[in-house]
């Protein structure tokens, strides 16, 4: 029985959509001109902004689907990254008055949006950009929004110096998001959690029940998937990039079977896991990274096969789902769509 692929968030932006994108800026410690410079280019993108975007949008989906990939994505083509692009639809956070920090680590720098009030859902938007996708395709779409941990990470808190209670705030207006989703028919939902993976303490002592908190009353027919990945580095082909400790999946692995969670995605193509791993997983959906999204190397379809053969040896094939590791945004479209053809051909062949 084949087994099922999807992405798992970006898609290389279209040349003709003109808005800046954490993927494709110059090579250097400071990643933030992006989000500076995001509300300014959607203005000069005017009255045509629906179409370009709609087109774009169409053209990161049927890419997909051309390459075998049975649940895509928006491809998150209309944000400058999946962070902050959510965010712009909270209350509590401002985007004119942009704080420095440093971020993974001292890795990068970034002047980020503040939070300066109570966290809130504005109107619900994300059913509007599912729609935008799912126009037109046969296959269901997956819908891709941060995590409550992520969001907390990646913005600077002025307001709540209770990293708990902001996270279960940001769980409540994301779950306003789920809840529509699920409303306007999207069956595909996935929270991102990156930073699961690099502060595992604080996932288990309330990282985890925020997550869930976010897909509370989400009803039985939508698959509540969650993405854990170990960080993205800044361009491709760089190999000393600090990603998080990998022994974080061993460390959540079983707080994440026992929770709401029925997708987890893990990647395991830029660096391995001992694949025992996935035995700790009865219950659970594990979605596979098995094609490297930093890397410039196209993996054979061989290659990804052997890989998924292992993998089959310690999880049912129902439970396992091939992807890239993460969003494909760094590798652009040839190289997106070559590693895509292998990685469905591979996982049709098994």
């Amino acid at each position: 029985m084949p087994l099922l692929t999807t992405c798992i968030g970006a898609y290389p932006k279209p040349d003709f959509v003109n808005l800046p994108d954490w993927f494709n800026i110059p090579a250097g410690p400071d990643v933030s001109d992006p989000t500076k410079r995001w509300a300014g280019a959607m203005e000069q993108l005017g009255d045509e902004a629906e179409d370009i975007l709609a087109r774009g949008v169409a053209q990161a989906v049927a890419d997909q689907v051309e390459a075998g990939i049975d649940i895509p994505t928006d491809g998150e083509v209309p944000r400058e990254n999946y962070i902050h692009y959510h965010c712009r639809h909270l209350n509590g956070f401002d985007f004119e008055n942009l704080t420095r920090r440093e971020l993974r680590g001292g890795t990068y720098a970034a002047d980020l949006p503040t939070i300066r009030g109570e966290v809130s859902a504005k109107a619900p938007f994300l059913a509007g950009d599912w729609r935008r996708a799912q126009n037109g395709s046969k296959r269901p779409v997956k819908m891709t929004m941060p995590g409550p941990m992520t969001i907390s990470d990646t913005n600077c808190d002025a307001h709540y110096d209770n990293p708990k209670k902001l996270g279960a705030d940001l769980a409540d207006a994301l779950n306003t998001e789920v809840l529509a989703l699920a409303e306007a028919g999207c069956r595909h939902i996935q929270i991102d959690e990156p930073v699961f993976a690099r502060f595992p303490e604080d996932a288990l002592a309330y990282g985890i029940e925020n997550l869930e908190r976010a897909f509370h009353n989400c009803p039985p027919e939508v698959t509540r998937t969650a993405h854990m990945c170990c960080g993205y580095p800044d361009r491709l082909d760089r190999d000393d990039y600090p990603k998080a400790d990998q022994s974080a999946y061993l460390q959540l692995a079983d707080a994440m079977e026992e929770s709401g969670v029925q997708w987890l995605s893990i990647e395991d193509a830029h660096r391995n896991n001992g694949l025992e791993l996935l035995e700790r997983f009865a219950t659970t959906t594990v979605i596979l990274g098995v094609v490297a999204i930093a890397k410039s190397r196209v993996e054979s379809a061989e290659e990804i096969r052997a890989r998924l053969s292992d993998a089959l040896a310690h999880i049912d094939a129902e439970r396992l789902v091939a992807a890239p590791d993460c969003g494909l945004g760094l590798l652009g479209r040839d190289l997106a769509r070559e590693k895509l053809r292998n990685l469905c051909a591979a996982a049709k062949s098994i």
